[in-house]
């Protein structure tokens, strides 16, 4: 890709080169609802229910009681456009973000004159100040809990340590100055850092960009033991760039945000404050999460008072729907970089590649791609499985193929699993271990041998062809042409 990208508004700028990567529409959306309504059906994916398809990102001109301002959504939600986006192939994005991690280059704090996402300020104090009004953040579902921020790239330091982190999390708009903040128990290191806050009494100063470089929405994606506290995930977007992500400080709580974000919500997390998820609907419910399903309203989930927002000139708000293909794409990448990295430490050159499936959403699911080479390279590969529940606690289930197998088509994934797996032998149950609690079915109500929410069975599927028994699954070899000849417009 021949542009430069540092930030949306360049990215949005190299999308409309690629043919079909980018679609608009001026006739007014309400961000109610109707918007993701619209986007299930030209984009969205992923466990979105059916029906919908991968497609364009698109970009929405008129937003019904938003006079002026745009919505973007579906950046990341085709995994071509993403490779695209980060200058890479759609095979190798999971080698380019381990080669990241490696590499990384950290932020670098940057002064006024180039904090573009303060361009517009609002301060709490004013009045009339509503960031129900100010930011046009989509309700998914009409069941939804409220407005939800669902691309807000959250930025906090450590009070004791001064390590700072960024991740993304589930944010409902409650109020004209407040924000409800869900925390994955134990998941997330920004949530260490906010009960270490509390236990003193004191709250945590935090910012929320919105509308950023792809990069940095890829990389805040990171989990450990892959990036272990105290590991700046800003530092990976870095190396994918070969460039310091710019931070600037905020302007009316001590943090910095991301200085080229087209929105930032600056605040504080409230120690001993919290809010019924729920508190402005009723509904019982979230909104829709990665799974597939609307997670459940959480009876008392922290809270951030809004200081301040500020924005660039003419901002345009990024969104994403929750069960989607854009969040296969931001949560699986780095899923497939840190089994990689982990394996390849191991076992070197056994592992080809690895593919976070989109029925898994990007986190419950990895189909593995390894080479046996050797005699004993046999049972390897189930090693190898187990290496990745440990790169990644949150996956559910693996299934093994050889290298011989497009790990990215599903239809080739199931011909091996039907052709070279027998159940009673290659499928290997390991009960009573934690995963994640969005997944309805790891719960005791489901089976006695869960204990708690969260704990689940994970599963390894060993779709591989035993080594001494190679020679009898050679796959049917046709003639190597090029179809161009007969169709040169066509494209495999």
């Amino acid at each position: 890709m021949a542009k430069e990208i540092i930030d949306l508004r360049t990215a949005l700028d190299a999308l409309e080169e690629i043919p079909g990567q980018l679609v608009s529409t001026n006739v007014e959306v309400d961000p109610s609802a109707e918007l993701a309504g619209v986007y299930r059906h030209v984009g969205a994916g992923g466990t979105v229910a059916r029906p919908t398809k991968n497609g364009p990102a698109m970009i929405f001109n008129n937003i019904k009681g938003h006079p002026g301002a745009k919505v973007v959504i579906g950046m990341l939600a085709d995994r071509k456009r993403v490779a695209a986006l980060l200058n890479t192939q759609p095979e190798k994005l999971g080698f380019l973000l381990r080669d990241s991690v490696k590499n990384a280059i950290d932020p670098v704090i940057v002064g006024a004159d180039k904090a573009k996402c303060q361009e517009v300020v609002y301060r709490a104090e004013d009045e009339g100040f509503d960031i129900r009004k100010l930011v046009p953040a989509p309700t998914n579902t009409p069941e939804d809990a409220g407005p939800y921020i669902t691309l807000g790239m959250c930025y906090a330091h450590d009070v004791e340590t001064g390590e700072s982190d960024v991740t993304i999390h589930r944010l409902c708009l409650q109020g004209k100055d407040e924000i409800s903040m869900f925390f994955t128990p134990g998941a997330r290191h920004l949530g260490a850092m906010r009960e270490k806050a509390e236990a003193l009494g004191k709250p945590l100063p935090i910012s929320i960009s919105i509308g950023v470089d792809p990069a940095i929405e890829i990389a805040a994606c990171f989990e450990p033991p892959t990036t272990p506290f105290g590991f700046n995930e800003l530092s990976i977007a870095g190396a994918i760039r070969g460039k310091a992500v710019e931070l600037a400080p905020c302007l009316t709580v001590n943090e910095n945000c991301i200085a080229n974000a087209e929105y930032v919500i600056e605040g504080e997390l409230l120690p001993r404050k919290r809010v019924r998820e729920d508190q402005n609907t009723d509904t019982g419910k979230a909104m829709p999460e990665f799974p597939g399903y609307t997670g459940p309203a959480v009876p008392e989930v922290p809270v951030i008072k809004v200081k301040c927002v500020t924005t660039r000139k003419n901002p345009i708000m990024q969104t994403c729907i929750g069960p989607s293909e854009e969040h296969v794409n931001m949560a699986g990448i780095p899923t497939e970089a840190s089994i990689i990295d982990m394996v390849e430490r191991a076992m070197p050159g056994r592992l080809q590649n690895v593919f976070a499936a989109s029925p898994g959403g990007g986190k419950f699911l990895a189909v593995m791609q390894f080479k046996k080479g050797v005699p004993s390279d046999e049972g390897r590969q189930r090693q190898a499985a187990l290496l990745a529940f440990s790169a990644f606690p949150e996956l559910k289930q693996v299934i093994l193929v050889d290298e011989d197998v497009d790990i990215f088509d599903m239809k080739d994934v199931m011909w091996a699993m039907i052709t070279r797996m027998q159940a009673d032998v290659d499928i290997i149950n390991i009960p009573g271990v934690r995963c994640h609690p969005l997944d309805p079915s790891n719960d005791p109500s489901c089976s006695w041998s869960i204990r708690d929410h969260g704990i689940a069975c994970k599963t390894i599927f060993d779709a591989t062809v035993p080594y001494n028994e190679k020679h009898r699954f050679h796959r049917a070899k046709f003639m190597e042409v090029d179809p161009k000849h007969w169709l040169p417009d066509f494209e495999v």
